[in-house]
């Protein structure tokens, strides 16, 4: 018997909603980036992009544990000497909290072509509304993200 290997024509991806209030940043990204990458499939493939796509809304009531929100740090660089540029991830929250639910999920995809393409069907909205009501998308709970206690 031969090993079953998906195509790409065979996968039906489903749309995702999942509301944010009240979860842990950590926990949430997690479970977004196995549902990114298709690892809940039961014909998931590490070399083909199996996953669905993923609506995440009220990312500005997400979580963070602990001092994380000011004991980590957001960095980018703009290429030039002296160009690191260092933001607390309470900060993030406040201004761009869609980049910091980004970022954690990016961190936790593979760091190649095919981690950024299923990072392309990852969407991330500050409030409650987004606009992709015609893909007719399915609300996801995610019990694990949940803060315990």
């Amino acid at each position: 018997m031969r090993t079953f290997s998906p195509k790409v024509t065979e996968i039906q991806r489903t749309w995702y909603v999942v509301d944010a209030d009240g979860l842990v940043l950590g926990r949430l990204a997690s479970s977004v980036a196995a549902i990114l990458r298709g690892k809940h499939r039961p014909y998931f493939a590490p070399h083909v992009d199996t996953g669905d796509h993923v609506i995440v809304v009220n990312a500005d009531k997400v979580i963070l544990t602990s001092s994380k929100a000011d004991a980590k740090m957001a960095y980018r660089h703009s290429g030039y000497p002296g160009g690191l540029r260092a933001t607390s991830y309470a900060e993030l929250l406040e201004k761009h909290p869609d980049e910091l639910i980004r970022r954690s999920v990016r961190g936790m995809l593979p760091k190649n072509t095919l981690g950024r393409q299923m990072l392309g069907k990852l969407q991330v909205y500050a409030g409650p509304d987004h606009p992709h009501s015609a893909q007719k998308p399915e609300p996801l709970d995610l019990p694990e993200a949940r803060r315990a206690g």
